[in-house]
């Protein structure tokens, strides 16, 4: 069994910058695609970045592209995503997950692994 596990949420203020951390446990994920995905209260879970195995292919969505950057260490054991310039509209439970196959990594329906969730909270 997969688990997903991250870490790195917190409280920052309007512009600071916060480092999430994901790496499964359970065994190696190191040839799918891995995802960052937010959810607030009431709201659909929401796509952030994505980035392929091999690290080459990233995807943002709009609202984080040239703030958020997500990457993978050379061990494709953990993934990144470093989130700076942060707004309090970033205020979310951020998720991670895993795919195996796409062929749209910016939605939720290929991701197989999701991890439990961790707080960002970005105040005004």
């Amino acid at each position: 069994q997969v688990q997903l596990v991250e870490s790195g949420g917190g409280l920052v203020q309007a512009g600071g910058s916060l480092r999430l951390s994901c790496a499964p446990s359970g065994r190696t994920l190191a040839f799918y695609t891995m995802g960052w995905f937010r959810q607030t209260p009431g709201k659909e879970r929401e796509f952030v970045a994505a980035i392929s195995w091999s690290g080459e292919n990233t995807y943002y969505a709009f609202s984080v592209k040239d703030r958020f950057t997500i990457s993978r260490d050379d061990a494709k054991t953990t993934v990144f995503l470093q989130m700076d310039s942060l707004k309090p509209e970033d205020t979310a439970v951020y998720f991670c997950a895993a795919a195996a196959f796409g062929p749209d990594f910016t939605t939720h329906l290929p991701y197989k692994y999701w991890g439990q969730g961790t707080q960002v909270t970005v105040s005004s």
